[in-house]
């Protein structure tokens, strides 16, 4: 029987060598199957809330501003909901526009379908892109699904409609996402909007709380209209697959903010870009943002979140892997939190002399000048520096077809004096942002003061 063994082995062998050299079962396959716009290679993020982006809070005025964002330098406007509101169980006077109360028509708060027709011509025409926010976990009590379907709803212990468990989201009620019917209305409304509008797709609402089947036939369907492109809050990969472009990188924004408060040091945004780097798609886009909605809303200002690490902050979310973000009234140091509920116009007038606003644009126009900084697949992966301070400088290096980008920052709230251990780094850069020739040498001492940053650039 061993001698059977022994004669058999260099013919398993054999053809494990043939299985190897074919690929077979073990042959590396793209489990993502979408394709992300072209135009969203180096894109940036806009995020309008229509109530409160204007003193009028109409679609209107916002067209007005659209010259000023194109200045900016962003690409993607996103639209909180247009729809209007329930009114039935509402929050405060004016409702969240998270509270849908038809799917197929606009807040007339904001204006007239012809309105926001005009807004999204406009926009496309000027070269933006249009996308619209997707409320698809849950309606309005009043909208009429509720009273047309309500075995389209999730119930409670006692059968009545109930709100997403455990948040204190009174005003809304859960579809069921086993009904066809819902998946039927909620999809072809998506369609609707694109095919006779022309958006070019949507941030999906607590897109982790909707079956991801459900997002990946929408978006094989709006893709025979036109190409689109979709932001999901979720953080997990298989959204990614044939779903969403975008996703949210919450671990990254609270990471940062942890830091910014002395709750953590460089060291701590290692897990992030490990994980990033490890088990993310390299198709991913994964949203660094500083402010959202929702943050400014319920965590606070700017200020409040970031103090003295706010400008470093945004620098490593725009050049270092991720898909940056720009909430309305960030450029102008906005420096309240908007009411959610209620009328609460940005004061614009904030914006003079507001230096962050700059830094902004700036980093927009570096960030497009450097291919390494792309989103997504087209961008090129972090490499990490080695310095003899790593609890306070976060350094590496992002390279691809003779472009480099080498960036430092000390992450904490005393200076930091380190020399970078790595030759990785070594050549001659432009320096943000008036491309000043700067060498860096192997061995290079780095001096920088609390919160300071800097990001050097080489073509």
């Amino acid at each position: 029987m061993r001698k059977l063994a022994l004669a058999l082995a260099p013919i398993a062998l054999a053809a494990c060598t043939a299985s190897a050299s074919n690929g077979g079962d073990w042959t590396p396959r793209d489990v993502v199957t979408l394709e992300n716009p072209d135009w969203s290679r180096d894109a940036v993020l806009y995020q309008i809330n229509t109530r409160q982006f204007t003193e009028e809070g109409t679609f209107a005025a916002a067209q007005r501003e659209l010259p000023r964002l194109k200045k900016l330098g962003v690409d993607i406007l996103w639209l909180m909901p247009i729809h209007p509101i329930g009114e039935k169980n509402r929050k405060g006077t004016l409702g969240s526009p998270y509270s849908v109360k038809d799917y197929y028509a606009v807040n007339p708060e904001f204006g007239t379908e012809e309105d926001f027709r005009a807004f999204v011509d406009a926009a496309h025409e000027q070269g933006f892109k249009v996308i619209l926010d997707l409320v698809a976990n849950h309606t309005a009590w009043d909208n009429a699904l509720a009273s047309e379907h309500p075995d389209w709803y999730e119930k409670d212990w006692k059968g009545d409609f109930r709100p997403t468990p455990w948040w204190d989201w009174s005003d809304i009620i859960d579809l069921d996402w086993s009904q066809p019917g819902v998946r039927e209305h909620i999809g072809l409304a998506m369609e609707y909007w694109v095919r006779e509008f022309g958006v070019d797709g949507y941030r999906a609402d607590v897109a982790g709380y909707v079956p991801v089947d459900f997002w990946e036939n929408a978006r094989k369907r709006m893709e025979a209209i036109k190409p689109v492109f979709m932001l999901g809050e979720v953080q997990q990969t298989a959204w990614h697959h044939a779903a969403f472009d975008a996703t949210y990188a919450w671990d990254w924004h609270h990471t940062s903010k942890d830091i910014a408060k002395g709750d953590g040091n460089a060291m701590s945004l290692y897990g992030y870009y490990a994980e990033n780097e490890s088990l993310w798609p390299r198709q991913a886009m994964r949203m660094t943002y500083i402010e959202n909605h929702d943050s400014n809303a319920w965590e606070g200002t700017l200020q409040e979140n970031y103090g003295d690490a706010l400008y470093a902050m945004t620098a490593l979310a725009f050049a270092g892997e991720g898909l940056p973000l720009i909430h309305n009234g960030m450029e102008a140091c906005n420096a309240k939190r908007l009411e959610f509920f209620e009328k609460d116009p940005i004061d614009w007038s904030q914006s003079r002399g507001c230096v962050y606003g700059t830094l902004l644009e700036q980093l927009i126009t570096f960030r497009k000048a450097n291919p390494a900084l792309e989103n997504g697949q087209w961008g090129a992966r972090m490499q990490k520096v080695e310095n003899d301070a790593p609890e306070q400088l976060f350094s590496w290096v992002r390279q691809e077809e003779g472009n480099k980008v080498l960036g430092l920052f000390n992450l904490s709230d005393r200076p930091v004096s380190a020399t970078l251990t790595s030759a990785l780094p070594a050549g001659t850069y432009g320096e943000f942002p008036f491309g000043r020739a700067v060498t860096i040498a192997e061995g290079e001492r780095i001096e920088l003061p609390a919160w300071g940053w800097r990001l050097l650039s080489a073509k």
